[in-house]
């Protein structure tokens, strides 16, 4: 079961925040795109949005956000009319759908943009913002998955939400040996049937599920 940082009644709210900084950023303050998520996912509050603190999801607004990023990242003040722009931009639409994969996928933001750029969001706008938001996840996805090649077991561990450490206490299988495997430093394929099994008992899956194929 995937454990999300914070609970979806908050969702909508967390994506229209990061839409609105989007939109505020790019189109009043004039930062470039590529430029103003280099400085989200530099600051706090990228940290704080993942980790579902209630203050960044609901209490503060996008231009809120903003300012506080740049005061953080660039120790400096900005000096623009505080307007609100109800247009839903394009630059609207990445904030709001890259704040629905992070909830969803509950991957570090820093990560997210690592593999889709603000040209490719800029791109995928055309074809996906009257989309079910479900195809930009699984679009997302895919990329996801040819960018950081996971092994099944940290890919289930990190599903199920446990650390390397509580997952080796839990089942009896050293730490050192887990980690081995997860960066294929030793093939899961080979170990032991025991070895396996502990590890699919904890994780609530089936011994198939950690071979790689």
């Amino acid at each position: 079961m995937m454990i999300h940082a914070y609970q979806e009644i908050y969702l909508s709210k967390a994506q229209s925040v990061l839409g609105d900084a989007f939109d505020y950023a790019v189109n009043i303050c004039g930062i470039p795109g590529n430029d103003f998520v280099k400085l989200f996912v530099a600051s706090s509050v990228s940290k704080r949005m993942e980790n579902g603190e209630p203050a960044y999801l609901a209490g503060k607004s996008g231009i809120e956000i903003v300012i506080e990023i740049v005061e953080e990242t660039k120790s400096q003040k900005l000096h623009i009319e505080l307007q609100e722009h109800f247009e839903r931009s394009k630059e609207y639409w990445i904030g709001w759908a890259v704040a629905y994969y992070q909830w969803h996928s509950i991957r570090k933001y820093r990560d997210i943009f690592k593999v889709v750029s603000f040209e490719d969001l800029q791109k995928m706008y055309y074809t996906l913002h009257e989309a079910d938001i479900t195809k930009f996840v699984d679009i997302v996805d895919s990329r996801m998955k040819e960018y950081f090649v996971e092994t099944n077991l940290k890919r289930i561990r990190t599903v199920y939400g446990v650390t390397q450490a509580e997952l080796a206490e839990r089942s009896g299988v050293s730490l050192r040996s887990i980690q081995m495997y997860e960066q294929r430093n030793k093939n899961i394929n080979k170990a032991s049937v025991e070895t396996i099994y502990r590890l699919a008992k904890v994780l609530g899956c089936t011994m198939e599920d950690l071979i790689e194929k």
